[in-house]
């Protein structure tokens, strides 16, 4: 549990927005990606976690705001909601039907369901599945395979909390999730568009590599609108 807090620690000073990303100790950054919505996401690898296990550090406007960590399987394993308090959220042991890269490369689609747990004591369980659309797109030199995808999270009495669908992309050989056009359902009810799709990939030697200052879609008066200001699935992976 230290080595996640001086993770967290390593990313909350301030100002961290208008620099270039410093992964922990012992940690390398391997890729950036500006997205859409006012985003860059930093991608590293420890060689203190299991092997396959990939961190992703994203900032907006304000600096860093979410952090997450994902298995060989582009499992969720966990989060942090980098606000005021940096609140961790995890999976929980032996899921019912663990998320699985494999499963969905191998016949095209994947089901999951599993519970998540936050150090606050919230406890929620998430259904839904990712399929491969047999569609391939290039962005940036880049080539992503689409996938269509539904999620819904309720909480333990089964009172939905959040719920999403839409497209994403995948890159098999890096086994990695990258955000498309989707819908949030809102707290009036009604499924709101979003679009986080990414723009520029940039690798070391690349101008811009390790940025922490988003490019696109940037607004002074922009707000978050996805619920909990995390970006989910995507931050399930």
């Amino acid at each position: 549990m230290l080595k996640h807090v001086l993770i967290v620690a390593a990313l909350l000073p301030v100002p961290a927005f208008a620099g270039s990303f410093s992964p922990p100790e012992g940690c390398t950054t391997f890729m950036t990606v500006q997205a859409r919505q006012c985003r860059v996401s930093n991608h590293y690898k420890c060689s203190a976690d299991a092997p396959g296990d990939q961190w992703r550090a994203d900032f907006d406007q304000q600096g860093p705001f979410f952090l997450s960590r994902i298995n060989s399987e582009a499992e969720w394993v966990e989060s942090y909601d980098l606000g005021e308090t940096a609140v961790r959220q995890a999976l929980d042991p032996d899921p019912s039907d663990p998320a699985s890269f494999s499963e969905l490369l191998g016949s095209g689609t994947d089901t999951f369901a599993f519970n998540l747990s936050r150090d606050n004591g919230e406890q929620t369980r998430v259904n839904g599945f990712d399929t491969l659309t047999g569609r391939t797109f290039t962005i940036d030199g880049i080539t992503l395979s689409e996938t269509q995808y539904e999620f819904t999270e309720t909480d333990q009495s089964g009172v939905i909390l959040r719920q999403s669908r839409g497209n994403e992309y995948i890159h098999p050989e890096m086994r990695l999730f990258f955000s498309g056009p989707s819908e949030w359902k809102g707290p009036d009810g009604d499924f709101l568009p979003m679009d986080g799709s990414p723009v520029k990939f940039l690798f070391p030697g690349d101008p811009g590599f390790a940025a922490t200052e988003p490019l696109f879609d940037c607004d002074p008066l922009m707000t978050q609108a996805a619920p909990e200001a995390a970006p989910i699935p995507a931050a399930f992976r």
